[in-house]
């Protein structure tokens, strides 16, 4: 239950369908792009990053061989590439004539550092592993396209919640790679007030728990992961959603047991800590008008993590030289902050957005 909040931070608690067979029209592909001596923001080196992707379709490429029909899907905190291929964005996105069908795109689904079956904590290193942020999570990214499957520009960057923030980063850092980004569920501004608060304290639950040892534990520390997931599940609530689909107390204090029965098989400790506190460093505020790609930024107003009371996205949206910001209201079709995932919302302003960028 952990690593399904924490990977979608976190959709609707109730009601989340496993992915169906893929079509075998797809053509999908899994594969790891190792980067020897890979150098962190922070000066600490890796002699090996593993990098694990998924690809759906394949490559067009141009008279000079240059790929250009990709685009790039990244996923939130604690999640991997798999997400994206749950009936509520693959059956809109990718189905035949879809968006994003296969058919006519080669889309990349990456497992960022510190995720999934890329490198992380809990291969070995544990605490020693290196204390990335988004920029070197980012800067991986870019090494696994261009390196790895010779990507060297995309139609477009989406990117749901921790996947937002980094097709920001993008913006700023790459700023002629993509045509288009689609940041969806998060706010181009440093982590502070509640947003970095129920963070720390879903990182200082496990560290306070004496099991813990300094994350070199022999068993995962119970009591800490229980904490965290009771903030984690509070953190992604979504609370139409979960008024229909608890109805009563007794469904709402079965799904609290289950959440803490199952909590501590879900995730590593230590990888949980890395994923939360990458986000220390990020605020892509300052820079805003250096992103020259046009901007399809959407959030929900039902989102705990980027409450729209905080006028954060008024602020800054402006500042956006090719951006538009779209609140989507609270209704029975958001799911909170998980909204980002649920295509049936925010399709039809995608499709405008790859239309005037196409």
């Amino acid at each position: 239950m952990l690593k399904r909040i924490v990977g979608l931070i976190a959709l609707a608690v109730a009601g989340l369908a496993s992915a169906d067979p893929l079509p075998t029209a797809w053509h999908v592909r899994e594969g790891d792009h190792v980067v020897r001596d890979f150098h962190f923001k922070d000066g600490e080196t890796l002699p090996e990053l593993r990098l694990h992707y998924m690809t759906l379709g394949e490559p067009k490429r141009d008279a000079l061989g240059h790929i250009t029909n990709a685009v790039m899907i990244l996923h939130g905190t604690g999640g991997t590439g798999q997400q994206f291929l749950r009936p509520q964005f693959a059956g809109v996105l990718f189905a035949p004539g879809g968006l994003l069908d296969p058919a006519n795109h080669y889309i990349i689904l990456p497992d960022s550092l510190g995720h999934g079956k890329s490198s992380k904590p809990s291969d070995g290193l544990h605490m020693r592993f290196p204390k990335y942020d988004y920029d070197d999570m980012v800067a991986a990214q870019h090494a696994l396209l261009v390196d790895g499957l010779k990507v060297d520009g995309l139609q477009l960057i989406l990117g749901t919640s921790m996947g937002c923030m980094h097709a920001f980063v993008w913006g700023e850092t790459y700023p002629a790679f993509a045509r288009a980004l689609a940041p969806f569920a998060c706010l181009p501004t440093a982590l502070v007030g509640r947003n970095r608060l129920w963070r720390a304290l879903t990182i200082q639950s496990i560290e306070k728990d004496p099991s813990w040892a300094g994350g070199a534990y022999a068993a995962q520390p119970v009591g800490g992961l229980r904490a965290a997931e009771i903030l984690l599940t509070i953190a992604g609530s979504a609370p139409i959603q979960m008024q229909k689909d608890l109805p009563t107390r007794a469904a709402a204090d079965a799904l609290a047991a289950r959440v803490l029965d199952t909590a501590p098989e879900a995730t590593d400790a230590n990888d949980l800590i890395y994923q939360l506190d990458a986000s220390r460093t990020y605020d892509p505020s300052p820079r805003l008008e250096t992103i020259t790609a046009p901007v399809l930024w959407i959030n929900s107003a039902d989102d705990f993590i980027n409450p729209p009371e905080l006028g954060i996205a008024e602020a800054l949206a402006p500042r956006l030289k090719h951006g538009r910001f779209i609140l989507v209201p609270a209704s029975a079709k958001t799911h909170g902050h998980g909204t980002h995932t649920w295509a049936e919302v925010w399709k039809d302003d995608l499709a405008k957005l790859l239309a005037e960028t196409h």
